[in-house]
């Protein structure tokens, strides 16, 4: 199927294999697919993954067919990421890609970058890419990038973490950087998408653009109009459409109340950021439905427009509650996102009359000890357990006296699965 390319830090003598190996640490351990091997995977080997293999068809056929896309301005993807739980097929996808374009397929693990000698990680990120580009077009697979692809400053005293940045660094360099060329798609496989640095997932205007472009280009059109914009915002912000995921009746009722009870509470909350789109169609991994709001530019927040955000975000449980008379644990992120930002306001902007003037750091942030006592940090969890009540009743009582309106947008969601402000609301 392939030949693996040996290189790396081998012991033995002068002679035999051994002798060569530590003057090719910096080279990377590719495993080098052959574009015309008899044994090459295609699409109908890969079973299921239906909406992924859709998606990463466009790949084949932007590199067979360039030119439709470079016509309306679209730059060919640079890459994409395979997520997924071990064994559902992100390594197959991917060599299914590349034996239907019909081009050289390198791959390499995340860990295989990471050794005990300092610029070793870098220097197997260039020989990777070199080799890739003496071989264009091609496609680079790097399976379990979060060995090397975590987020940033989020580390210690190791001198492992300065390599793993190095790294990450290099690769970003390599696709994104002023030297990069043409022809190469890197591909990269995770199950944790959630510790992934920013900058691995380009999520900017430019991105919106090209994939409002892409998007354009997939339907046959011959200008790019507001809605492909549209589809690829909803594509960057919440993840790959699921059009077949199995979702019952009771399921989709409870996210449509949930939603629903977002976009009410927003909309009558005089400091909530203003809705711009509330959606029930599933996304991603885990997601069953979103409301997309338009950011607050404010450079400075008020106690009472921050209460305003953790009343809005806590709507779609308090919704459930007081119509369904259920809850469930669709909820979670949003209280991980009020607790976080409770914390905040107590800790580290001193609103807290309890705690007092003063600025703590986050709790994700590292460090050695906490710079307060235990009877402050008890302090603080007390305040941020009242806060999150205090924010909760008001905004039960919002759905409360407005769950006509929870109900008539819950059943407009329902019959068209995603609408923008002025469907509803009429501005």
């Amino acid at each position: 199927m392939g030949r693996r390319m040996q290189s790396g830090f081998e012991v033995g003598g002068p002679g035999g294999r051994g002798g060569r190996g530590i003057f090719n640490i910096g080279k990377a351990q590719i495993t080098k697919m052959d574009k015309n091997a008899k044994d090459k995977v295609l699409f109908n080997d890969v079973a299921g993954c239906d909406e992924a293999k859709q998606e990463i068809m466009e790949f084949v056929h932007s590199l067979k067919n360039h030119k439709k896309y470079e016509e309306l301005g679209a730059k060919i993807p640079k890459g994409a990421f395979l997520v997924g739980p071990p064994g559902t097929g992100k390594t197959l996808l991917a060599k299914a890609t590349a034996g239907e374009s019909g081009v050289p397929f390198l791959s390499m693990s995340g860990s295989d970058f990471m050794k005990m000698f300092v610029g070793v990680g870098p220097s197997r990120v260039r020989s990777l890419f070199q080799e890739a580009r003496q071989c264009a077009p091609s496609i680079i697979f790097i399976d379990e990038i979060d060995a090397i692809g975590r987020a940033r400053g989020r580390g210690g005293f190791s001198g492992g973490n300065d390599e793993r940045e190095s790294t990450l660094n290099q690769l970003l360099v390599e696709m994104h950087g002023f030297g990069t060329t043409s022809g190469v798609v890197v591909f990269d496989g995770t199950n944790r998408p959630d510790i992934l640095d920013r900058a691995l997932l380009r999520p900017d205007i430019a991105n919106v653009c090209n994939e409002a472009a892409l998007i354009a280009a997939r339907n046959g059109s011959a200008v790019i109009t507001m809605e492909h914009f549209e589809a690829a915002v909803d594509r960057v912000i919440g993840g790959l459409e699921k059009n077949n995921k199995v979702i019952s009746k009771l399921e989709r009722r409870t996210v449509a109340y949930h939603e629903s009870g977002h976009a009410v509470a927003g909309w009558f909350l005089e400091h909530a950021e203003p809705l711009l789109k509330v959606t029930i169609v599933p996304r991603g991994i885990a997601t069953l439905g979103f409301a997309q709001y338009v950011p607050n530019e404010n450079l400075l927040m008020t106690k009472e427009q921050l209460s305003d955000v953790a009343c809005m975000t806590l709507g779609g449980r308090a919704a459930k509650q007081v119509l369904l008379r259920k809850i469930s644990t669709g909820a979670q992120s949003d209280l991980k996102k009020v607790t976080k930002m409770t914390y905040a306001q107590v800790a580290v902007y001193g609103f807290s009359d309890k705690v007092g003037l003063l600025s703590f750091p986050q709790r994700d942030a590292f460090e050695m000890t906490k710079p307060y006592s235990s009877k402050t940090g008890a302090i603080i969890d007390s305040e941020v357990r009242e806060w999150v009540v205090k924010a909760y009743e008001p905004t039960m009582q919002l759905i409360e006296e407005h769950k006509e309106h929870v109900a008539q947008v819950a059943e407009l969601l329902l019959e068209k699965r995603s609408f923008i402000r002025r469907t509803w609301f009429g501005s």
